[in-house]
């Protein structure tokens, strides 16, 4: 039936080309706010006590869908922040996990048996990519090293279920993500030592799983990323050519140059202005310096370029909200 019915809406599409009518238009996000809920530095915000880690995670709320995207690395901080922040945990059904590290899987199961006796939907669905639960070693100690892999297996007995990506895919209108992201340039944004297990032998981890999450605005791309490990350029280009070749009217979350080299800051940074940032929202791994640096080479200022804190956020429309401690 479900074939029949997919062939029968394909029919009509191609009834409705051949006979001149207008293809349905693109969906776009038209309200959409992401609040940083794990990050380094932590603010104040509206009142609320909050705690900062070496970790990420953030809220996005697009047209009334609620996802949360990444968990932090220690088990309670995100919930901690969550509960200090007044979020109600049951109206977010969705879990986006954007690799396999601790720094942002590490509340995930804290999270979800929070909520899950009273509201068994919530955090019920998490997206991942293909590779995500793949065998990792540490170093070259061969002891296991993948703690996504590690929490499955519990997840899955309270009644969740991991949606996996091998590609990229549009989960609610205008709201994409990134799948495994090909690695058009060797950015290489990731740490050295870790091993991955794959049929044809052990290689270095790359992370080949990673993801990001795309939302698509009349305003331009907004591009949400956990580490960015497949590196900042390789997701920003596979994102307009998989969504729509818009400028990036927000860049948010940790892009891994905290520790890169003078060279790779340079050619990020060029490759960045030349298709055009709107807003900056560097967290996590990006590096306080590289926000700043970033803020002047690619021609911003300091209400669109912002180290983020928790309890930071942008806005479609408004902008970032960059809390008390960066503003």
């Amino acid at each position: 039936m479900r074939s029949l019915l997919r062939m029968a809406s394909l029919l009509g599409l191609a009834t409705s080309v051949l006979c001149g009518q207008p293809a349905p238009p693109p969906a776009r996000v038209k309200s959409l706010k992401i609040t940083v809920l794990s990050t380094m530095l932590a603010d104040m915000p509206r009142g609320a006590r909050v705690v900062g880690e070496w970790g990420f995670a953030a809220l996005v709320e697009a047209d009334g869908h609620r996802i949360l995207f990444d968990t932090g690395a220690n088990s309670d901080v995100v919930l901690r922040n969550i509960r200090a922040m007044g979020i109600d945990l049951a109206t977010i059904p969705d879990v986006v996990l954007s690799h396999s590290h601790w720094d942002h899987v590490g509340g995930f199961l804290t999270l979800r048996d929070a909520v899950k006796d009273q509201t068994p939907s919530a955090l019920a669905r998490t997206h991942v990519a293909e590779g995500i639960f793949a065998e990792r070693r540490f170093g070259n100690t061969g002891l296991p090293d993948n703690p996504a892999l590690l929490l499955k297996p519990d997840y899955e007995r309270g009644g969740g279920v991991f949606v996996v990506h091998a590609r990229a895919a549009q989960i609610y209108p205008g709201v994409w993500l990134t799948g495994p992201v090909p690695r058009k340039y060797p950015e290489r944004n990731w740490g050295r030592g870790g091993q991955l297990v794959t049929p044809q032998g052990v290689v270095e981890d790359n992370l080949p799983e990673d993801m990001s999450l795309v939302c698509d605005t009349e305003a331009g791309l907004v591009v949400l990323t956990g580490c960015g490990h497949a590196g900042a350029i390789n997701i920003v280009e596979h994102a307009r050519a998989t969504v729509r070749p818009a400028r990036i009217h927000a860049l948010i979350g940790g892009l891994h140059l905290f520790n890169a080299s003078e060279e790779t800051l340079v050619w990020t940074a060029e490759k960045l202005r030349a298709v055009g940032v709107d807003h900056f929202l560097g967290g996590h791994c990006t590096g306080v310096e590289t926000v700043f640096r970033y803020r002047r080479d690619l021609g911003l200022d300091r209400a669109h370029a912002v180290v983020s804190a928790v309890g930071s956020s942008f806005e479609l429309g408004k902008g970032i909200e960059p809390g008390a401690i960066a503003r």
